[in-house]
């Protein structure tokens, strides 16, 4: 028995070691990362520029690939029925990843059982604007302007449900003022309106506004962000102008199908964390408005859960309804 036992060792360290190897040389072909929106955004451009680098440190090709449509339901499905073997990874957002669980009753996906969260990447702060005719300097003002002529004033947003959607619900109802929502396909087609005066508000991430507040097209009111911002020391906070305990801001990270095994997760949140941390990098992010997060994929799928059960009682008490 004892020489049978020995005889067999060797054959079943033999058979173990595909599985050895399998293991140790992923990735072994291109990885694709699924943009859920249009190419040019912040979605588009954090894809892009991690990828590179995470292209770099795994020695394989990555593939950006944009699939917009159903306000990023159709990308994610894509992730989400995926094959969990780590060669697919997709973009969450606040919309196909936290709003549209409730704001639609049709999901192709669950946002919580459907994916393995991979990593956080960035933070977004929001600055509300405001077009110089509407005649107001300050959040005070506005919220008397609009106090004393509900519903006159009328705000733009991204679409329904978009985070710049859910961020002016949010400060609606937590200012007690009441305001006309006009929605758009995408924050750059919003724009095209504002900048024409046919609409005066839009509370927008800061990579987005911030140019037309540099160049004096657009007044900023106040911002988003529970500090303020370096780019715009000198315009409070929506929490110091008189909305206490008020705060919004976007957030992309990525995730990837459920399933996907341990140590294929691990080496692909250091590579993506070591590509966010990357000096070069991170500079490249921040001169865009963006701030690197980072962290483990526990973090972030906790991270996500709080911001589904968020989205869901700003849409409730807002009566938020799909297009």
């Amino acid at each position: 028995m004892k020489r049978r036992l020995f005889l067999m060792l060797p054959l079943a360290a033999a058979c173990a070691l595909p599985l050895t190897a399998q293991a140790q040389t992923f990735p072994d072909k291109p990885i694709r990362i699924i943009v859920p929106y249009a190419a040019g955004g912040t979605t588009d451009m954090l894809a892009r520029v991690v990828g590179k680098h995470v292209s770099e440190s795994l020695g394989q090709s990555v593939i950006v690939e944009n699939k917009p449509g159903a306000n990023g339901m159709l990308g994610s499905s894509m992730v989400a029925k995926a094959a969990p073997d780590g060669y697919t990874l997709g973009i969450a957002t606040p919309g196909n990843h936290a709003a549209n669980a409730s704001l639609y009753k049709e999901v192709p996906y669950d946002t919580i059982k459907d994916f393995t969260a991979v990593s956080q990447a960035v933070n977004s702060p929001m600055i509300l604007v405001a077009h110089p005719s509407l005649g107001v300097k300050t959040v005070a003002e506005l919220i008397a302007k609009a106090k004393a002529a509900p519903n006159e004033i009328v705000y733009a947003s991204g679409g329904t449900g978009s985070s710049m959607h859910l961020a002016m619900a949010q400060f609606a109802k937590m200012a007690g003022i009441e305001m006309t929502h006009v929605p758009y396909k995408g924050s750059g087609n919003s724009y095209v309106d504002l900048l024409a005066g046919r609409v005066s508000l839009l509370m927008d991430i800061s990579p987005q506004a911030l140019p037309r507040v540099r160049n004096g097209e657009l007044v900023a009111l106040g911002t988003a962000s529970k500090e303020r911002l370096p780019e715009l020391p000198d315009v409070p906070t929506i929490d110091e102008a008189g909305v206490k305990g008020y705060s919004a801001g976007s957030w992309y990270g990525f995730v990837g199908p459920a399933g996907i095994p341990q140590d294929r997760l691990a080496t692909l949140s250091k590579a993506i964390n070591t590509a966010l941390r990357d000096p070069a990098i991170e500079q490249q992010l921040k001169d865009a408005g963006l701030q690197v997060v980072a962290g483990t994929p526990e973090a972030f799928q906790a991270f996500i859960e709080a911001e589904v059960k968020k989205s869901a009682e700003i849409i409730r008490d807002a009566g938020i309804q799909p297009e």
